[in-house]
């Protein structure tokens, strides 16, 4: 099932443990991985050609959405990126572990490397 074409989204208190957060990849049909990610500096607007979903289970930082707004995230939230939005992770300043499922059976950078420049997201004006 590919998620709906549209805008980055941040769904707040998504799910409470992760057995919900690997029951929902699975109705995505989403491959999933951990990803943790330690500190590092916000990174530039950017889109990939792949959909995605992170799950918060540990730690807080934001996401900027397409129009470069920040949008908190913490444990148990949801990021869903379907292919195309526009989005950028933000400063982390402390240790977060994600879940994060993509549409393709793919090593995470693989799938979600080159960072696409946003003028050329597909989805621009949604």
């Amino acid at each position: 099932m590919a998620l709906e074409p549209g805008p980055m989204r941040v769904i707040k208190n998504a799910f409470k443990t992760k057995a919900e957060a690997l029951a929902d990849l699975s109705r995505l049909d989403l491959w999933p991985t951990t990803y943790v990610s330690e500190r590092m500096e916000e990174l530039p607007l950017q889109w990939h050609d792949v959909d995605n979903c992170g799950y918060v289970l540990e730690g807080s930082s934001y996401v900027l959405d397409g129009l470069g707004n920040r949008v908190p995230l913490s444990a148990g939230d949801k990021l869903v990126l379907p292919a195309g939005a526009v989005h950028a992770e933000g400063k982390v300043t402390e240790r977060m572990v994600y879940i994060v499922g993509i549409s393709k059976a793919a090593n995470l950078f693989d799938a979600l490397l080159p960072l696409r420049d946003p003028a050329s997201s597909p989805l621009k004006g949604m």
